[in-house]
């Protein structure tokens, strides 16, 4: 993971008896944004992680290219592997827009600090598919960000009904921890991402 202009915080904990965790992230700065990418191996174990560390190192190649363009290298990197399930972001700081898009069942919510009309956070639409393997149609999303905002993505081995609260008041790699302490299913390999606009 390299380090980024945005304030970050990234958990992982493999699955007990693994020496590797198959859930990987990503946040790479580039020429006016920031990427961000949450990456969940198929399985487990060596062949998973092997996966997420292609995926992650096709992705940093070209961090500035839309999020659609970055999932169709990455599909095409992992041909003849495990695949992996993925969810990215594309932050303009330019315009303060983030454009993201979801394979498989990477959660991903953004949460308001100043909610407009009664609008909390905005969760990711995920498309079923497994990069590397079954790609669906793929479509982004873009939605604009405001100061204080809070993108968290969290892989399937956190509980998909974890409270946003645990993230209230607290940086970016304290609710990462958090989210995955409180939250981990203990039956796979956990990831937790949580940027903070």
């Amino acid at each position: 993971m390299n380090p980024s202009r945005l304030d970050c915080g990234v958990a992982a904990l493999a699955l007990p008896g693994q020496a590797e965790c198959g859930d990987m992230a990503l946040v790479k700065d580039f020429d006016g944004g920031t990427l961000v990418a949450a990456v969940d191996g198929i399985g487990h174990g060596p062949d998973a992680a092997t996966a997420a560390r292609i995926a992650l190192a096709s992705l940093e190649m070209d961090p500035q290219e839309p999020v659609i363009s970055l999932v169709v290298r990455c599909h095409e990197a992992l041909r003849g592997t495990r695949g992996v399930v993925m969810s990215l972001a594309s932050y303009s700081a330019r315009h303060s827009l983030l454009s993201w898009i979801g394979i498989g069942n990477v959660a991903g919510i953004l949460l308001r600090k100043a909610p407009a009309h009664g609008n909390a956070h905005e969760a990711l639409l995920l498309r079923a598919g497994v990069v590397g393997s079954q790609l669906p149609p793929l479509q982004s999303s873009m939605i604009p960000v405001a100061a204080g905002d809070t993108l968290v993505f969290a892989t399937d081995g956190v509980r998909n009904d974890f409270a946003t609260s645990v993230l209230l008041g607290a940086p970016p790699r304290k609710g990462a921890e958090r989210l995955l302490t409180e939250y981990k299913k203990g039956t796979d390999d956990g990831l937790a991402v949580v940027v903070r606009f």
